[in-house]
């Protein structure tokens, strides 16, 4: 669902990106206004779930690979306001080290899996809660499936749409498509038929094993959760399961083809949609601006490809929670001086 570089306008990319601003500062500062002191250096942690979530590769329907987002997942353990902020600085990280995604398009990127996603799973979630005669174990693994499957195919919903739109808009004197070449009547099956069938249902089996483990090993990080403050503090069983999920993260590269809407300019021709390809490689797509990652696709030069994945993801997660404890030290340096 990264959408890379030069797919998207640079004003589709321009509007994205300040439709998120107002977004960001809200989410910055209800996070720090609701999210307990303890809690907010763990938010690194909860970013690197869903950085490492992004990184286990599904084959999808079509010969495309998808993946889990954990954006829901996040909301429910922090809030969707600090979830907000988990996923965009995972994203950011990809697009900046990685080459996952595009910095011109971050901001649609992050409208996508860093706004749609974790808000509206985490209110679809608390809406079944609320009207749930009893709140069993069961009723959370139905509310947390049903709403991180709807946030996750919206999201791929609105990613269609800034996909489709392109063609419609943006062309050359001959009548190609300067950027994706691909309208809606193309760009929406092509997204949702993968993410109805098989990413939906992996997004929320993710979100419900996830947050079933911490429900019972750490509770008290279970975002509102009544009984925190009569409940003992176990962090010990988040990190090992995050160490785990590293090691496990060569599983991704288990599935072959590239994620739709992110190939490449030598790619793209060979690409099958309804039965056809195009004939033609888009102006943009050729010739657009792109940054050269440290690590792309999560490989580091001379190693071995298991081996560089680890790597990536221990770098990846190093990253977040480095980040997220400066952010606590500054805002907590912020409140002690304002008081």
């Amino acid at each position: 669902m990264h959408i890379p570089e030069n797919y998207l306008s640079p004003a589709t990319c321009g509007v994205m990106a300040c439709a998120m601003v107002p977004v960001w500062k809200h989410a910055i500062s209800a996070t720090v206004k609701e999210l307990p002191k303890d809690k907010m250096p763990l938010l690194g942690v909860g970013a690197s779930l869903s950085f490492l979530a992004m990184m286990f590769n599904v084959p999808l329907v079509g010969g495309t690979t998808g993946h889990a987002v954990g954006g829901t997942l996040i909301s429910l353990l922090f809030g969707p306001n600090a979830a907000c902020i988990a996923v965009s600085v995972a994203l950011l990280i990809q697009a900046l080290i990685f080459g996952d995604g595009g910095i011109l398009s971050f901001g649609a990127n992050c409208f996508n899996m860093a706004f749609i996603l974790p808000y509206l799973g985490y209110y679809i979630y608390r809406l079944i809660m609320k009207y749930s005669r009893n709140k069993s174990d069961l009723i959370h693994s139905v509310a947390a499936f049903v709403g991180s499957y709807v946030g996750i195919n919206a999201a791929a919903f609105f990613a269609a749409i800034e996909f489709g739109i392109q063609p419609m808009l943006f062309k050359d004197k001959l009548g190609h498509a300067l950027y994706c070449p691909y309208g809606l009547n193309i760009a929406i099956p092509a997204m949702m038929i993968p993410h109805l069938v098989v990413a939906g249902v992996v997004e929320a089996m993710f979100t419900v094993a996830v947050f079933n483990f911490v429900r019972k090993s750490s509770p008290d990080l279970i975002f509102k959760n009544e009984n925190k403050t009569t409940e003992k503090k176990r962090r010990m069983p988040v990190y090992i399961l995050v160490a785990t999920m590293v090691a496990l993260t060569p599983l991704g590269l288990i599935a072959t083809g590239t994620a739709w809407g992110e190939w490449d300019s030598s790619e793209i021709l060979n690409v099958t949609n309804a039965g056809k390809k195009i004939t033609y490689v888009p102006e943009g797509l050729k010739n657009g601006w792109s940054l050269k990652a440290l690590f792309p696709d999560y490989a580091i030069s001379g190693l071995n490809e298991t081996i560089g994945y680890i790597l990536s993801a221990i770098l990846g997660v190093a990253i977040l929670v480095i980040i997220f404890k400066i952010a606590f030290a500054a805002v907590n340096g912020n409140r002690e001086y304002d008081t």
